[in-house]
């Protein structure tokens, strides 16, 4: 079990990191959209959210891809996910139709800042920049 020891970690962060990377890329190719969306849900400076949000969705992801900083980024990434989802999947607040939908979404969103907080407190393993 040497292997999984060795590699589980750093195949962990990358399909943690995957959607926080995608995320964060759609959100630079759809900027004015994310914008509107953030805008939408009555945040304050929704360009400047909209931007830092791909700083912690892409750089985070890319952070714990490589395991640099990974702690960090994924307790910063915990906090974000758990933002994302109190405030974009507030099911209490949807639409009969949507409840449904916005709960999975909202405990998706708990599962992976579940899986931040195993980095954060764990490290990045044996395969990565910093080995911790």
């Amino acid at each position: 079990m040497k292997a999984l020891e060795n590699y589980g970690p750093l195949v962990a962060r990358v399909l943690m990191a995957l959607i926080f990377v995608m995320s964060g890329v759609g959100k630079i190719t759809g900027f004015d959209g994310t914008v509107g969306y953030i805008a939408s849900k009555g945040l304050p400076l929704p360009a400047l959210a909209a931007v830092a949000a791909i700083i912690v969705e892409l750089g985070g992801g890319l952070m714990l891809i490589a395991g640099w900083k990974a702690r960090w980024a994924a307790l910063v990434m915990m906090l974000f996910t758990i933002a994302a989802a109190a405030i974009f999947h507030d099911f209490w607040h949807a639409a009969a139709d949507a409840v449904q939908n916005q709960t999975i979404h909202f405990m998706k969103n708990l599962a992976i800042a579940g899986g931040l907080l195993m980095i954060g407190v764990h490290g990045s393993g044996a395969c990565s920049v910093e080995k911790d």
